[in-house]
């Protein structure tokens, strides 16, 4: 895996914002809202090291179906055409199909965070089959294709784990053309930024090809922003400052215009808005305003408005930046 090795000085006295005013690109606004992502809880069937929404199996946040139908409602009303549906493992929410299904029927595109190993779970046996039949996009995680750096990331047994997981969605033709997509995401497994994606894409294809006779649509990198469990190890390890000094002096302007917070919603679980996942992680509200629901705006409300920021969102735009669909340059 190549990795960006951290250069040890003085951690500038450079905010995010401060970046982007240097650049001539702030404040940063909305663009038109083209997708709703939806985390419908944290209870998860693992505990990942580097899990910036700190979901395990013992995570109680859990969406309701009343609140799900609120949002349904909302979609409907503002022609929402695209929806991305995380969590934790959102499949273990007791009312994931139907709330996709539902989005379905309202002729939104839907994309679901799959951890992989969900598929093995009891109760999800037919889950393969069941995603493939409505053909849902996957965005699956899989931090690299070698067995010892997977497990010591999202625990033992874990790659493989997801390698029969892999099996079983390539046996429905996930992967294996353009009408059942099946991604990968990458995650570098320590304080760096991840390597050239198309250059690990193919490491990745090659990898799996070969070891396991696997295939996939393409991968995704997406740098490991610096709060909750993972800025908990950058701070046990000492390596939070440097960290920190590593996305600032990898800005990267040219990151801006594709960043994540200006094209969609982040919802909760309980139906609260964000600018983006990680922002909600850190309960800094949409806009950095009073805290609101998602039926309480209106999408004409969003574009142009203010986007709030913190030091965090270097994490999106160093190097070839990091969004929720991968790098942005």
């Amino acid at each position: 895996m190549s990795q960006t090795a951290i250069k040890i000085k003085a951690v500038p006295e450079q905010s995010f914002a401060g970046c982007l005013d240097h650049h001539g690109l702030g404040p940063l606004r909305r663009d038109r809202l083209r997708e709703l992502q939806v985390n419908v809880g944290r209870l998860c069937n693992q505990a990942c090291n580097h899990c910036h929404v700190d979901a395990g199996p013992k995570r109680i946040e859990i969406m309701t179906w009343d609140t799900m139908e609120k949002i349904l409602e909302w979609a409907k009303a503002s022609g929402i055409t695209a929806v991305d549906i995380t969590g934790g493992a959102p499949e273990v929410n007791p009312h994931f199909r139907r709330f996709v299904d539902e989005f379905l029927t309202l002729g939104a595109q839907v994309t679901s965070r799959c951890n992989l190993t969900v598929l093995l779970e009891t109760g999800q046996e037919d889950l393969a089959s069941w995603y493939a039949q409505r053909k849902i996009r996957l965005v699956c995680s899989l931090p690299c294709y070698t067995q010892k750096n997977v497990d010591a990331q999202r625990g033992d047994g874990v790659f493989e784990k997801s390698i029969e997981a892999l099996k079983r969605l390539n046996a429905t033709g996930y992967g294996r053309g353009e009408t059942l997509v099946l991604d990968l995401v990458y995650n570098p497994g320590g304080a760096f930024l991840p390597g050239a994606q198309e250059k690990l894409e193919a490491d990745y294809k090659q990898r799996l090809k070969e070891d396991f006779g696997i295939v996939f649509s393409r991968l995704m990198t997406i740098t490991n922003l610096p709060i909750n469990r993972f800025a908990h190890f950058l701070e046990r390890t000492g390596q939070y400052d440097s960290y920190m000094q590593l996305l600032e002096e990898n800005f990267n302007p040219a990151t801006v215009p594709g960043l994540m917070c200006r094209h969609l919603i982040s919802v909760d679980w309980l139906g609260r808005v964000y600018d983006c996942d990680f922002n909600q992680m850190l309960d800094l509200p949409l806009g950095d305003k009073p805290q609101r629901h998602l039926w309480d705006i209106a999408v004409k409300q969003l574009a142009g408005a203010p986007i709030a920021v913190d030091s965090h969102c270097l994490g999106c735009t160093a190097g070839a930046g990091s969004s929720c669909g991968g790098a942005l340059a």
